[in-house]
């Protein structure tokens, strides 16, 4: 700096540069902790699954099903089938107990129709053979053929009509015994025998046949082992006037309804065995029982009446049909027990083609529907 720059001036004392203050020593910092770790997570525990309700057994299923199913079972065939309510019911039974029936009445009461119907509801193949003189065994259950091919030749059996469902055999009185007693082994063993050959036919199988109770001239009376092979012999009479104006106005007009289907031949198979686990008391299976034995004649306690009218009365087929028919009959209406009244119901279509007549009921105008009431009057039933 020259000579001539002047001196700035001192600083005021309360501006002076204090000297700062450092202590001897500074204690070091305390060591960080260690981090704490983060709190649980606090989950909902997962409510443990509802224990699986058990699966209903098969038969429970069935009836459920039939249970669902049988208001719209009766709608349905009502779309086709006026009145008749108590033999559609009979043949329901029949079918739900795994019997044939056997349908007498006069013609023109819709009994194909009826019968055809009731294959639509359940599904069933279907098939209608018409009974006639010259109608040959071969041509019910199937014939063997001589058949031609890259192998040479061979006898091939080719199945008749009866391998079915569900067969009408129409106005099966007709046809003469030889034919009709082709029917024998299907009825009752489900299955057909050609050449040797056994041929099983398909579950289920029904026979619901018809005859002509007026036109008698030329027709062949099944045998009575024929006979007693139906469940149930179902009399289909005329409709009352109502009915008839009914089946009048829907017959000449338009097309009616299709007919659903509502179940299968694996549910009649369920039905079957559902009909069987059916409970009934001892006493029930004694008073179907007495009613058989009553019925025939020349037997101690068996009553006058039928002494006199009777020359052949009901085998022990006809109480074993009896307790069937009723426990379907109950299962059908939503009840788990064999009742009188179910005996009492069906002893009619079960008995009226095993008990018969001699010549002097005939000659007097007797009917075996008379003589079946009178013996249901006489047994008395259990309290």
């Amino acid at each position: 700096m020259s000579e001539n720059t002047p001196t700035p001036p001192p600083l005021p004392p309360e501006f002076a540069a204090v000297p700062a203050q450092v202590p001897a020593s500074t204690p070091p910092p305390p060591p960080l902790a260690p981090p704490l770790p983060p709190p649980p997570i606090q989950t909902q525990a997962a409510p443990a699954p509802a224990p699986a309700a058990p699966a209903k057994p098969p038969e429970a299923l069935a009836y459920d099903k039939l249970m669902a199913s049988r208001p719209r079972l009766e709608s349905e065939l009502a779309k086709v089938i006026v009145g008749q309510r108590e033999v559609i019911d009979q043949i329901l039974i029949a079918l739900f107990a795994g019997g044939h029936c056997l349908i007498t009445g006069a013609p023109g009461l819709a009994k194909t129709l009826l019968v055809k119907s009731i294959a639509q509801v359940f599904h069933l193949r279907f098939q209608r053979i018409q009974f006639t003189p010259d109608l040959m065994p071969a041509d019910i259950t199937g014939t063997e053929i001589l058949q031609t091919d890259g192998n040479g030749r061979r006898m091939e059996f080719v199945p008749g009509p009866i391998f079915t469902n569900l067969l009408l055999a129409d106005e099966i009185n007709r046809t003469p015994p030889k034919t009709q007693a082709a029917l024998l082994e299907a009825m009752q063993e489900h299955q057909v025998t050609a050449a040797g050959r056994r041929h099983p036919l398909q579950e289920p199988f029904f026979v619901l046949a018809t005859q002509n109770p007026i036109e008698m001239e030329g027709t062949y009376p099944l045998p009575e082992a024929q006979l007693d092979r139906f469940l149930f012999n179902v009399v289909m009479d005329y409709l009352p006037e109502d009915d008839e104006v009914k089946v009048i106005s829907r017959t000449t007009g338009r097309s009616g309804q299709a007919i659903e289907a509502l179940f299968t031949g694996e549910d009649i198979i369920q039905f079957h065995d559902l009909v069987r686990q059916v409970p009934v008391s001892e006493e029930i299976v004694r008073y179907a029982v007495r009613l058989a034995a009553a019925s025939r004649p020349n037997r101690t306690g068996t009553p006058d009446f039928i002494n006199e009218s009777v020359t052949w009365g009901a085998g022990t087929r006809a109480p074993q049909c009896l307790i069937l028919g009723a426990k379907a009959r109950a299962l059908l209406q939503g009840r788990a027990h064999v009742t009188v009244d179910d005996i009492r119901a069906l002893a009619l279509p079960v008995f009226r083609h095993r008990v018969l007549l001699n010549y002097r009921a005939e000659a007097e105008g007797i009917r075996v529907d008379a003589l079946i009431k009178r013996l249901l009057e006489h047994i008395p039933a259990p309290v």
